[in-house]
């Protein structure tokens, strides 16, 4: 299974951009689909989860509001759509595969997530 996230850039605060992580090798219908974020100096961190049915999400109270994750199971694609982007949103972005199959809940935590992209960067200018 390969992940390829793509999407990143430099922007201006206050700017969108719109990240998209292709899956090759694998299906994702089955598996909840997350998006973490790691900035310069600073541990890997959670920011957005959508269930299989791609029904329920969860996002990380630094990004609720203002980013938005959904997925085409049938493209076998998920997308995170960033708005009102800030300076402290700079960071490489990873898109990552649960590890359970029809899983019981969203997961926060990285060592849930089997499969990683190789991430994109992300700059939001000030």
């Amino acid at each position: 299974v390969q992940l390829q996230a793509s999407g990143g850039g430099l922007v201006q605060a206050g700017g969108s951009l719109r990240l998209s992580c292709g899956v090759s090798g694998g299906s994702i219908e089955s598996r909840h689909m997350g998006w973490f974020r790691q900035a310069p100096g600073k541990e890997r961190e959670f920011v957005a989860a959508i269930r299989w049915t791609g029904t329920t999400t969860k996002y990380s109270n630094s990004v609720k509001g203002r980013f938005t994750v959904s997925r085409d199971n049938g493209k076998n694609t998920v997308d995170l759509q960033m708005n009102s982007l800030k300076p402290e949103d700079t960071a490489v972005y990873y898109c990552a595969r649960d590890r359970s199959r029809y899983g019981a809940g969203l997961s926060v935590r990285s060592l849930d997530y089997d499969y990683w992209g190789q991430g994109t960067l992300v700059t939001v200018s000030s």
